[in-house]
């Protein structure tokens, strides 16, 4: 009898790893691994928890991801995103096994007027996308046998997002006031789960030199955050919620710790061509996550 492939996933609650819990197709073990046993933070507890382990493939999952505090916590945010990723990589390395990181449009400024590709200059504007660019970095180091998938505005029917966000909003307010000078495109972490095993299950039976590297992985089409909120609010209202007007507003009336990039667009044509994903459209993915919060 066949074993099956096991993917082993760092992190237990975040969205990706729940999402790769439930997308998992046959023939696939998943395990996952967290705190307190894995401790991005702490060398110590990742040698440990890797330690005994077997995988055919490694995706790290865990992160830091509180993208404001990480201004005032620079030293955990580089500690967990950039040296933690990368000695996940190597532990990867040592067992055989390629890895998958995860990584954010953050590592750009978004002041092109195009989609970023992945050979564009790197520009972070905030401690999050300088440790996620330490992390992409340390693991390109550790593991040649790497795939970094950089992903945007992930949404999903699990953890806090912004369409969960809403949602709440949404029972108390008539009117939400949106960041409207900010574009990207919402990408569901279901699709993102579904991207990861392709891509891992394309390496393992037919590996090459450019199935590595750097990818870009959001949903088709784009939008402004007000343009995303509009959509979920419109979504709602086929399950008998309440319209909610969504009133547009510049960054500079919504200050935060952190600065966001102005264009989180991301170029997945390199994706498509060398695995051949192409993500659905966000609104397409949007329907059925909606739908599943508000299951009554």
């Amino acid at each position: 009898m066949t074993r099956p492939l096991r993917f082993l996933v760092t992190g237990q609650k975040g969205q990706v790893v729940t999402a790769l819990g439930e997308r998992a197709p046959d023939g696939v073990e998943v395990l996952t691994l967290g705190r307190p046993e894995l401790d991005l933070a702490d060398p110590a507890s990742i040698r440990d928890a890797f330690d005994g382990e077997t995988a055919d493939v490694v995706v790290n999952a865990a992160a830091y991801t509180a993208v404001d505090k990480a201004e005032s916590q620079l030293e955990l945010a580089l500690r967990v995103n950039g040296e933690g990723a990368g000695l996940v990589a190597e532990e990867a390395r040592r067992l055989g096994a390629p890895i998958i990181q995860l990584s954010t449009d953050y590592v750009f400024d978004g002041s092109l007027e195009r989609p970023y590709r992945e050979d564009d200059a790197v520009a972070p504007l905030g401690i999050y996308g300088v440790s996620k660019f330490m992390g992409e970095e340390a693991v390109a180091a550790a593991n040649p046998r790497h795939v970094i998938l950089r992903t945007a505005w992930v949404y999903s029917p699990f953890g806090a997002n912004f369409v969960k966000t809403m949602l709440r909003l949404g029972e108390t307010f008539d009117e939400v006031r949106v960041v409207a000078d900010q574009r990207g495109s919402p990408t569901s972490a279901l699709d993102i789960a579904d991207a990861i095993y392709a891509v891992g299950l394309r390496v393992l039976a037919r590996p090459g030199a450019e199935d590595y590297g750097v990818f870009h992985l959001t949903g088709a089409g784009e939008a402004t955050w007000a343009e995303f909120a509009e959509a979920i609010f419109h979504e709602a209202q086929g399950f008998g919620r309440k319209p909610v007007k969504v009133t547009p507003i510049p960054t500079a009336h919504y200050p935060t710790p952190a600065r966001r990039p102005a264009n989180s667009r991301l170029d997945g044509a390199r994706l498509a061509r060398v695995y051949g994903i192409r993500p659905p459209p966000w609104r397409n993915s949007l329907k059925p996550v909606v739908a599943r919060l508000l299951e009554v």
